[in-house]
């Protein structure tokens, strides 16, 4: 499938104007957003690619979401899908980004200059196989 640059630009700077208005959570955001960005092929199903160029966007506001990153999540059984496994079910990226902030919110006093690209990382590392582990 191949779509003119045109609306390929257009698409990901509504997506992008999105991530980086203040005026919404970084979940309304990410909830918003994500959606936009479901026009384009590549983008229909999963988060992670999605979530990769919106966290390039905004990084201190938006965080990846991956396979590592449910596992990690799964671990301390925390989990933005209705079941402990991802799931297509829509909305997923924006609960994602709520725990993301309330993680942020909670360890506040402990992590003050943490951003959601932060915790996303750590996730990601503690997420890793086993195998992997140092």
């Amino acid at each position: 499938m191949s779509l003119p640059d045109t609306h390929v630009r257009a698409v990901t700077e509504r997506a992008v104007t999105a991530v980086r208005d203040d005026t919404l959570t970084p979940s309304e955001a990410a909830r918003t957003r994500r959606g936009v960005i479901w026009e384009l092929p590549g983008f229909r199903t999963g988060d992670a690619l999605a979530s990769l160029v919106l966290a390039a966007a905004a990084p201190r506001r938006m965080a990846v979401y991956d396979r590592r990153v449910q596992q990690a999540l799964n671990t301390i059984a925390l989990t933005p899908t209705p079941t402990p496994t991802p799931t297509p079910t829509p909305g997923r990226y924006g609960r994602y980004l709520q725990l993301v902030d309330d993680l942020l919110q909670h360890g506040r006093a402990q992590a003050d200059r943490w951003t959601a690209r932060d915790i996303d990382t750590a996730l990601y590392w503690a997420g890793r196989p086993a195998s992997t582990q140092l």
